[in-house]
């Protein structure tokens, strides 16, 4: 009789690889416990538009005047506890911190992103999100920000992968942003309404998002926007998650990561209040 013992192990392991690449990105708990380390005050706040209501963390500084609001847009994979950690990273730094859940109801029981059983089911929805509906979300974010009592008027994007080409994207719709930062997102088909700063993030090993980069150089400059994207040798698609996850293997990312965040924080204390 043929054994059926090793196909059963192959079906077995295949699964539990499955199940630990899903985990990887959806439990994080390397950045949940960062999160829950953190002193810094946070919260949820509903967020109502229209008659949709979005779910979002929101992180203070402990600072003693008036800072400047951070909005932070997840990547694809939703509102993960890294996205979480990032937020509170920010508020480290002297800023308020809005990250809103764009898959607010979206998920299983009228859920968020935590609720989707798997990566692969958050993908797909973050994925088929009407982009206007995503502005007006943004919109919603902003609007609570400017009226945050401990804001200083200046408002600014930053977004990652997914996240980084809504924060492009949310520049050409929202007029009153001091800033627009995109971590490898890519940018909007017309740039000629922005009129914020655009600064962009880039991997040199992301070719996919890496090629989008000179022609909206070309197309920024010809309808006379700032825009200074730097591009870090080594570096992966997604390398400021890759670069503090203990389990990174690749030293571009790390590397990567400090700089672009280094750079990140000292662009958004340069910013001044839009016009």
């Amino acid at each position: 009789m043929k054994s059926t013992i090793t196909p059963v192990l192959r079906l077995l392991a295949g699964v539990l690889l499955l199940s630990f690449a899903t985990v990887s990105i959806q439990a994080q708990d390397w950045a949940k416990a960062r999160l829950e380390a953190s002193p810094r005050h946070r919260e949820y706040v509903a967020l109502n538009h229209g008659n949709r209501t979005v779910q979002a963390f929101v992180v203070y500084p402990e600072v003693k005047g008036k800072a400047p609001v951070v909005i932070l847009i997840h990547e694809i994979f939703g509102l993960t506890g890294w996205a979480k950690e990032m937020a509170d990273e920010l508020a480290a730094q002297g800023f308020i911190v809005v990250a809103p859940d764009l898959l607010s109801g979206f998920g299983p029981n009228g859920g968020g992103s935590s609720e989707f059983p798997s990566q692969d089911d958050a993908v797909k929805a973050v994925s088929a999100l009407d982009p206007n509906a995503v502005n007006a979300d943004l919109d919603a974010a902003a609007d609570y920000a400017k009226n945050i009592p401990s804001a200083n008027g200046k408002i600014a994007t930053v977004g990652f992968c997914w996240g980084g080409g809504k924060s492009f994207a949310f520049a050409a719709h929202r007029k009153d942003l001091s800033g627009a930062f995109v971590f490898y997102g890519p940018p909007p088909s017309d740039v000629t309404a922005i009129t914020a700063p655009v600064y962009g993030f880039y991997g040199g090993n992301d070719a996919r998002i890496g090629a989008t980069v000179p022609p909206t150089v070309a197309a920024m400059k010809a309808a006379g926007k700032k825009y200074e994207p730097v591009t870090y040798d080594g570096a992966g698609h997604g390398f400021m998650r890759a670069g503090e996850d203990p389990a990174n293997t690749v030293p571009g990312n790390k590397t990567a990561r400090d700089q672009g965040f280094a750079r990140l924080v000292t662009l958004l204390k340069e910013m001044k209040v839009a016009p």
